[in-house]
């Protein structure tokens, strides 16, 4: 018999135009995760993915801070979420915050370091999903208190926070509200919405 959340982990499995990897096909944003520790083994893979994420001229400028549910740094990172995120997110094993380092060796702005950090995630993510475990990004923190809090130095950007465990959580434990969204059908533009041939399109201005 499967459960209900391995019942939402199948829903959730993109209806693609086009065939593309199982890996991004099945990846999605949970709020609730599986009641378990993340295998510092697993977590350490993850960072693996990023470390050999592709950058601009190899600069690397992707920082992370992350911390274990009932510690102090945890409770730190959560406290700067928005108070939409505070509803679910403390169901997350492991909490982070993103950040980059704006400019470059030189010190001229690296323009190229949020799309880096961008690149970063996006291999940790499909890392992470490869070992079954949910990356749940997000924009809602306060990342001028989070900056205070973590003491960030200058010259470094916090960015988003990132919710992680494994998947397989109670869905009773979110709000009817989240309930509804958690199990949602995906939905996406097409294609010919972003990607123009030899012209820009004049759908949009």
């Amino acid at each position: 018999m499967i459960n209900t959340i391995d019942k939402v982990k199948q829903d959730k499995i993109a209806d693609t135009d086009h065939e593309i990897i199982d890996l991004l096909k099945q990846r999605y944003s949970p709020r609730t995760f599986k009641n378990e520790k993340i295998k510092k083994e697993d977590l350490q893979k993850i960072f693996e993915a990023a470390r050999w994420s592709a950058s601009s001229n190899n600069l690397q400028p992707w920082r992370i801070i992350h911390a274990e549910k009932d510690t102090e740094a945890y409770q730190s990172i959560y406290n700067c979420l928005s108070e939409f995120n505070q509803k679910w997110a403390d169901n997350a094993p492991v909490l982070m915050l993103t950040a980059y380092k704006v400019n470059n060796n030189k010190g001229d702005e690296n323009f190229h370091a949020l799309h880096d950090l961008g690149l970063c995630m996006g291999s940790m993510t499909v890392q992470a999903e490869h070992l079954g475990v949910g990356l749940h990004h997000m924009a809602g923190v306060n990342w001028k208190k989070a900056q205070d809090v973590f003491d960030v130095p200058d010259g470094f950007h916090i960015t988003t926070a990132v919710a992680v465990g494994y998947y397989g959580g109670d869905l009773n434990k979110l709000s009817k509200d989240l309930q509804k969204q958690e199990t949602a059908n995906r939905e996406r533009i097409p294609i010919k919405e972003f990607a123009f041939k030899e012209v820009w399109s004049n759908n949009e201005k």
